[in-house]
């Protein structure tokens, strides 16, 4: 990173509307030592006058992205010494007025970035505190500049010790090249993510710039306790029907004469059921790892999906759903439907379960024309989803009763139709159940498009 200043009689004045939407948070560099090169005359009085030293102050402090092209030194009065000595502060890019520094990807503000943002010059002394640093310290920017890192950063790895004493970005082995990312405490105890990055003038050289970046936990914490439930609900639901499996098997290894014929097949069948509660389980959590690594794939082919839902609707009456329970509506001619049958009838089958086991009534299922493709939806009568959950039915684990079920279903059910290209959606029926709606749009594979 180098620094300096425009020699140009324009640099550091920022024009234009932009400039006014800037907030001023370092109208006063304290500690920083004063710009090298041409003196900055105060603004006469007028109109703009404090308002346009605030803007030239504002512009001196600017960090530029790094890798971004940043202008040169008119004059070797603003070069940084390679001693690593302190340097006079951050150069500033075109404004964002100025139609070449846009072209060419001038300075951008420090305060526009999403993450905080921490830099010390050679001697420790900070140099740059965005405005996001700020916030996630509860530190005044004016303040913090010019102050040793470690008094305007006071930081604590978990166990109580001081990071900086620890770390010794300054004094340690001259081959680091920076801190790779960790949890550290800030006063108060509020936990942080903190990277570092130690840039010398070569690569065994004397530090010259200490540039470190601070993000918030929550992302990460909202990440891990997701993980730690999926977790739970896997070992709760894999543990009833393997519990089930392993104490028949052992009973039937050890009494196998003393059951009769019929006794035999309930256990076996018993066994025959879990196991399968189990592989649609496992399936539930593969899905799940593909839908949220993006490697969901989907196996298009023509689709009848009016046969599809006649089909479920069997296997549902044949497992004791009385046929007078459902009522299939199918409006054709219907558009053709290149999808993945494997997930269809798992879109399927998922909505069909929930309005058989949480519904009441006639589940009704319409499959119907629409303008992107085809539409099906799927109605029951009972007492429907509270307005204030709409928003969460397709999250993980949410789950409508105390009815059984992992409460990933409709997750994956809207992961799927999402990877078809598709929509979904949840409502209130008109007899006031619930009513779950989705459209696969009309596709078809890539070599009969080309």
């Amino acid at each position: 990173m180098t620094v300096g200043t425009n020699s140009s009689p324009q640099a550091g004045r920022t024009t234009g509307p932009a400039a006014e939407r800037l907030p001023d948070v370092r109208g006063a560099l304290a500690g920083v030592p004063p710009q090298a090169g041409p003196a900055r005359h105060a603004p006469e009085d007028g109109a703009d006058g404090p308002r346009a030293g605030a803007r030239q102050s504002r512009a001196a402090t600017r960090t530029p992205v790094p890798g971004a092209p940043q202008p040169k030194p008119a004059s070797d009065a603003g070069a940084v010494a390679e001693s690593g000595a302190p340097g006079p502060g951050i150069p500033v890019g075109p404004g964002p007025g100025d139609a070449a520094g846009e072209r060419l990807g001038g300075g951008i503000d420090p305060d526009d970035l999403p993450d905080g943002l921490v830099v010390a010059d050679g001697s420790g002394r900070v140099i740059c505190f965005n405005l996001a640093a700020a916030r996630m310290t509860a530190t005044d920017p004016a303040r913090a500049l010019g102050t040793r890192i470690d008094s305007a950063l006071p930081l604590e790895d978990l166990e109580g010790r001081r990071w900086w004493a620890l770390t010794d970005p300054y004094g340690g082995l001259a081959t680091r090249r920076g801190q790779p990312e960790r949890n550290l405490l800030l006063p108060g105890g509020r936990e942080v993510l903190v990277s570092a990055r130690y840039v010398r003038t070569h690569p065994t050289g004397p530090l010259r710039r200490l540039v470190v970046t601070l993000r918030g936990t929550e992302a990460r914490r909202r990440t891990e306790r997701s993980h730690a439930e999926l977790i739970a609900t896997v070992a709760h639901e894999l543990r009833s029907p393997l519990t089930s499996v392993k104490g028949f098997t052992a009973t039937l290894l050890a009494k196998w004469e003393r059951f009769t014929d019929d006794q035999k097949r309930l256990m076996l069948e018993t066994v025959d059921a879990d196991a399968n509660r189990v592989t649609r389980l496992i399936a539930e959590l593969l899905d799940i790892s593909r839908i949220d690594s993006g490697r969901l794939e989907v196996r298009r082919q023509p689709v009848d999906i009016g046969t599809a839902v006649a089909r479920h609707v069997q296997a549902l009456t044949a497992n004791g759903q009385t046929p007078e329970r459902f009522l299939v509506s199918v409006c054709r001619p219907l558009p053709d439907l290149w999808a993945d049958p494997d997930k269809i009838d798992q879109i399927l089958g998922n909505l069909l379960e929930n309005a058989v086991r949480h519904g009441e009534g006639t589940v009704t299922i319409e499959v119907t024309p629409h303008e992107k493709g085809t539409a099906v939806t799927v109605t029951d009568e009972g007492s429907g989803i509270p307005e204030e959950s709409m928003g969460r039915v397709f999250t993980r684990f949410w789950r409508g009763s105390k009815r059984g079920g992992t409460g990933l279903g409709l997750y994956i059910v809207k992961g799927i139709v999402e990877a078809h290209g598709g929509t979904i959606a949840v409502g209130r029926g008109p007899g006031g159940g619930a009513e779950f709606r989705f459209i696969l749009p009309v596709s078809a594979p890539a070599y009969l498009t080309q």
